[in-house]
């Protein structure tokens, strides 16, 4: 598959499990971007993640800094879901070989990290509401980035 997803500094175990059967089911790779606020072990991600983590990829960056030097180097664009852009996570085109970055549950990303990325996108919503669940927010975009690239023909 030609999307991942990227977890920068994830705080709840539960969301990261429910984004790892994400990406078993989709083919994608999951990138946990550490430190994480949990401990990252087969233990807790087989709790968090069931049965799907031995199907899911999943690759580990010790920091951001890691991170962005392994996506620059692989040509990647990084997209960040975001409630701080004004574009629309619906009116933006996705590519092959995009990567979906969400921020920690607790306070998202720092600023000089949003700087780096190539794009950053919100889900419309109510003006009163604050946010959606990391999971369900991954999840929703990745939906529209795979049907945007044709990413479901492969999975049948």
């Amino acid at each position: 598959m030609d999307l991942d997803i990227a977890l920068y500094q994830p705080d709840i175990a539960n969301n990261t499990g429910t984004l790892i059967r994400l990406a078993a089911c989709m083919g994608l790779t999951l990138h946990i971007i550490h430190p994480a606020g949990f401990p990252i072990s087969p233990k807790i991600l087989a709790r968090a993640g069931l049965d799907y983590v031995e199907h899911a990829a999943i690759r580990e960056h010790v920091n951001f800094a890691s991170f962005h030097l392994w996506r620059t180097t692989q040509s990647r664009r990084l997209v960040l879901l975001t409630t701080k852009s004004a574009h629309s996570a619906y009116d933006v085109r996705y590519a092959p070989g995009d990567i979906l970055m969400l921020g920690r549950e607790s306070a998202g990303v720092p600023d000089a990290v949003a700087e780096t990325t190539e794009l950053r996108v919100r889900i419309p919503m109510l003006p009163e509401r604050r946010s959606l669940n990391v999971a369900l927010a991954g999840a929703m975009i990745v939906g529209e980035a795979m049907r945007q690239i044709d990413g479901f023909t492969s999975l049948s």
